[in-house]
């Protein structure tokens, strides 16, 4: 497996201490915002601005050695697994975003019905839907209501016997 020094310079890129602070963040938290690759360089390298991060990102992108993506809603995610052409899938409670393979055989994996001309190369793809721990709690949430609504309450108060 190629390092991340040999992985910059084969992209032609300079090595510096913010990329491959920000490489390793990238691989250790994927799908990671800005501003949590911001925090996540914060212990390493504490004089990091945000502008020098986005410019860190926008050069790691240009070189494909990081995949940019988009959710609705959500902003802009970033990952190492590049070149694959897989998909996403996000949970419309918490954002929780996990990595789906390619539906059908390989790139763009998808036809489309027409093309206008273009060549199609990749096809994006996002499943919506509920993670298991946000399902978990909404069958613990809607377990918790239909049990304290059967539950007779302890402040009731006898009927008095005058």
């Amino acid at each position: 497996m190629v390092d991340d020094t040999e992985l910059l310079r084969g992209a032609g890129l300079r090595v510096t201490a913010p990329r491959l602070a920000a490489l390793r963040a990238i691989e250790s938290s994927p799908h990671t915002t800005a501003d949590d690759l911001v925090s996540a360089l914060a212990a390493e390298l504490p004089t990091t601005s945000h502008q020098a991060v986005y410019g860190v990102l926008n050069a790691l992108t240009g070189a494909g050695l990081v995949r940019r993506i988009e959710p609705a809603g959500s902003p802009a995610r970033y990952e190492r697994r590049t070149g694959d052409n897989h998909h996403h899938i996000v949970c419309t409670m918490c954002g929780a975003i996990g990595d789906v393979d390619c539906a059908v055989g390989h790139a763009p994996c998808l036809t489309p019905s027409e093309t206008h001309g273009f060549a199609v190369t990749t096809a994006e793809v996002t499943y919506w839907g509920i993670c298991a721990q946000c399902a978990a709690a909404e069958r613990d949430d809607t377990a918790e209501a239909a049990a304290s609504a059967v539950a007779p309450s302890a402040t009731a108060v006898a009927p008095s016997a005058s």
